[in-house]
């Protein structure tokens, strides 16, 4: 009988003693604490960084009957000093609301309550960064060990108030007291591990704590996060068949389509994929190939951003959006480049690397991500696109699979009739771009959709059983000019044998009224 997956289950030793499902990960524990002191993680939100944040928690207590079996129990075998039960302090901030003033304060007050009550603690300090250095004091002095520091999620306080800029600062400085304790009672402390989603490189935590070993971007720790394609086929197989069975396809083609929908993730140049581990387990658990990771959370702030900024969408898709690892690895909170935090947080992963000039490519990392990051961009500009307004990606595919093309044309034309008019905004010619791009790559999550450039092919085609759609627009031309394109370049020659009804379909928009113009068909 195959294991219960963890779903919602983020503490090592439940998982171990509850029998669950579990990726052996213990072997990077065992290079972490036998190769360094301080560290510093990045990665995406449920990826599996707080299970990872247990699992050293459970290795620094010193509970060795929860690794039994496992790399690690092999690897600390003839290790005499392995297994004491260090003073360990975790924060996790993962699980609560930092928007109103003071909730960060009382997080920390409530920790620090706690371990004071262990260690017979007196209030000696006033401040917050003062308790917390009397608190390791006493712990390695009544221990006769150094302390472990271990903090998961240390940027939600941030992150979750990003759009208020008093109490973001408020919060930095907070932490610019409290996190220099890791850095000015070094002497004290055996072993720090900290994760976040993005690195604020303005807070000094980063600047002040520059001993801080950052292993996001390192080939040797690609892997600590998320579940590779290696660790997949050998973990489960089980899993993936008897989901085959279910949806009455091959393991092959299963396989193909969670790699698909949820792979893509690169850490460093050149390594080995790696699966969100949400929705891998998730979609295994359920038995369906949904989208779970991003219905756990809209990046509004993202979106927003990338509006702002005129941010060439297409750039994505088209592997046409390139950085280096540096400009990666950090994020200013007032930076107008939306790039890093859109690496850091998950909504682009590394495509491809450039060697000779060391740069990257950057992309989607899979279907999961592109259509659901996708969808959320649309409405920010056209306005309200959700199911029932008859503009929607769904009653669009209805309408080009039944050949309706009235309802097509009108559908478009009040998508954007939706466009913002104001000075404020970006030209019409990157709205006509951006939400051409958004409409028909959404539709090819349930259509055949060929999207070219505006430089002598063909703009769009798509096919459905029943029908060959040609698409031709012009930005203050005219329909008719857009139909003699199509024509006169032999865009349909291809399709003379097709048996499909095939449609030359030229459309026009007006920058200045920022509308459908013209809508003519053959």
């Amino acid at each position: 009988m195959l294991k219960n997956l963890p779903i919602g289950i983020q503490t090592f030793e439940r998982i171990r003693t509850d029998n669950y499902f579990y990726v052996d990960k213990t072997s990077y524990v065992y290079d972490l604490v036998h190769s360094g002191t301080q560290y510093f993680l990045s990665r995406p939100r449920r990826f599996g960084k707080s299970l990872l944040v247990s699992t050293l928690e459970s290795y620094w207590s010193g509970k060795k009957e929860l690794f039994q079996g496992l790399a690690i129990d092999g690897l600390e075998k003839d290790n005499a000093d392995a297994w004491k039960e260090y003073p360990v302090f975790h924060f996790d901030f993962d699980k609560d609301n930092f928007r109103l003033h003071g909730a960060l304060e009382k997080v920390l007050e409530r920790h620090l309550e706690k371990w004071e009550k262990d260690y017979g603690c007196t209030k000696s300090n006033d401040t917050l960064s003062g308790r917390f250095q009397n608190l390791i004091e006493i712990a390695h002095e009544k221990s006769g060990l150094r302390c472990v520091v271990l903090v998961d999620e240390y940027d939600k306080p941030l992150l979750s108030v990003m759009d208020d800029k008093e109490l973001e600062e408020h919060n930095k400085e907070v932490f610019k007291g409290f996190y220099t304790t890791l850095k000015s009672y070094e002497k004290y402390i055996q072993f720090a591990f900290i994760t976040g989603v993005t690195k604020f490189s303005k807070v000094s935590i980063f600047s002040d704590l520059n001993h801080l070993n950052d292993i996001s971007m390192n080939r040797k720790y690609a892997g600590i996060c998320g579940i590779t394609e290696t660790e997949v086929k050998e973990n489960l197989s089980e899993y993936i068949q008897e989901m085959a069975e279910i949806l009455e396809i091959s393991y092959g083609e299963c396989m193909e389509e969670l790699k698909k929908k949820y792979d893509g993730y690169h850490f460093f140049q050149n390594t080995e994929g790696v699966y969100n581990p949400f929705s891998l387990i998730n979609a295994l658990s359920a038995q369906n190939l949904a989208s779970y990771w991003f219905e756990t959370g809209t990046p509004t702030f993202l979106v927003k951003k990338i509006k702002e900024e005129a941010m060439d969408i297409r750039s994505i898709a088209n592997h046409e959006l390139y950085a280096t690892d540096r400009y990666l690895s950090n994020y200013k909170g007032d930076d107008t480049d939306p790039v890093p935090l859109l690496y850091q947080t998950g909504y682009l992963s590394i495509a491809d690397y450039n060697k000779k000039e060391n740069f990257y490519t950057l992309g989607f990392p899979n279907e999961e991500v592109k259509y659901g990051f996708l969808e959320c961009l649309l409405p920010e500009y056209v306005g309200s696109d959700g199911s029932g307004t008859g503009k929607d990606i769904l009653s669009l595919r209805r309408y080009l699979r039944s050949g309706n093309l009235e309802s097509l044309k009108n559908a478009l034309t009040a998508l954007f009739a939706g466009i913002p008019y104001s000075a404020n905004y970006a030209p019409f010619e990157h709205y006509f771009q951006t939400v051409i791009y958004l409409v028909f790559t959404l539709l090819g999550q349930y259509v055949h959709v060929e999207q070219h450039t505006y430089t002598g092919r063909i703009d769009c085609i798509v096919e459905t059983d029943d029908y060959i759609y040609l698409f031709e627009f012009k930005r203050d031309g005219s329909a008719d000019e857009a139909l003699a394109q199509i024509t006169e370049k032999g865009y349909a020659l291809p399709y003379a044998a097709d048996p499909r009804k095939l449609y030359k379909i030229g459309v026009s928009f007006n920058s200045a009224s920022r509308m459908l113009e013209e809508w003519k068909e053959e």
